[in-house]
């Protein structure tokens, strides 16, 4: 097989969102309110626990009966991204209503996410080989300004979100589309991402792929390096 472009997935891929103390805590201090170290404590660890952080790591969460169906088509719209991650958040009670809302908002904030540390050199890596590279998300929102914020943008030829296509990986129509917008075949395409089940969808169509672990950006130094040695 010649790799001759690349997908990656955006959250726990290439970016990593902030943790949830950090999440709550630039709300509490953007909105001007406070809590005690014990509330703030209890809270953070309760958003932690409901997944109620999107892009955060959901292994350990169990989505109550009222959340199920909503949080299963989560991201095929925008609305229903939204209606799903702040009723995961009105699970845990907060000082003020408008706390909920004020958490997705900060979430799609460039602030709230930080690159891996070696996304940078790989992408430009990639760019340099003339190898094209799209990013295929499952995602309720543009992540484009991310992308902008940390000097990223400038490597992605290609995004591609569930949200407007209204269908989530690993349904092949995302990866088809990807593979579309960059000109390649699929035989002839890598995908890069963190979930076995979502991304591990595009091997239906023929292309290869690559996971990495969704860790802290600091337990992952080196991550995607490994894509370069299988072009």
């Amino acid at each position: 097989m010649t790799i001759k472009a690349v997908l990656f997935d955006f959250s726990g891929t290439l970016f990593r969102i902030e943790s949830t103390a950090s999440w709550l805590r630039a709300v509490l201090d953007e909105s001007r309110l406070t809590m005690s170290d014990t509330e703030f404590t209890r809270a953070a660890r309760g958003l932690h626990d409901v997944g109620a952080l999107p892009g955060g790591t959901t292994a350990h969460v169990t989505v109550p009966d009222h959340l199920t169906e909503l949080m299963a088509v989560r991201d095929v719209d925008a609305t229903r991204h939204r209606a799903a991650y702040t009723g995961m958040a009105r699970e845990v009670p907060l000082p003020d209503d408008r706390l909920y809302d004020a958490l997705y908002e900060r979430h799609m904030r460039p602030a709230a996410w930080q690159p891996y540390p070696d996304a940078l050199d790989v992408l430009s890596a990639l760019r340099e080989r003339g190898v094209p590279v799209g990013v295929v998300s499952n995602i309720g929102w543009d992540p484009h300004p991310v992308f902008v914020e940390h000097g990223l943008d400038r490597y992605i030829d290609t995004y591609v979100l569930s949200y407007r296509h209204g269908v989530t990986k690993p349904d092949p129509r995302l990866f088809s589309a990807a593979c579309e917008a960059l000109g390649v075949a699929p035989r002839d395409t890598l995908m890069v991402g963190d979930d076995r089940r979502a991304d591990g969808g595009a091997a239906a169509l023929g292309c290869a792929v690559h996971f990495v672990d969704h860790l802290p950006t600091a337990d992952r130094p080196d991550g995607l390096r490994p894509v370069l040695e299988l072009l």
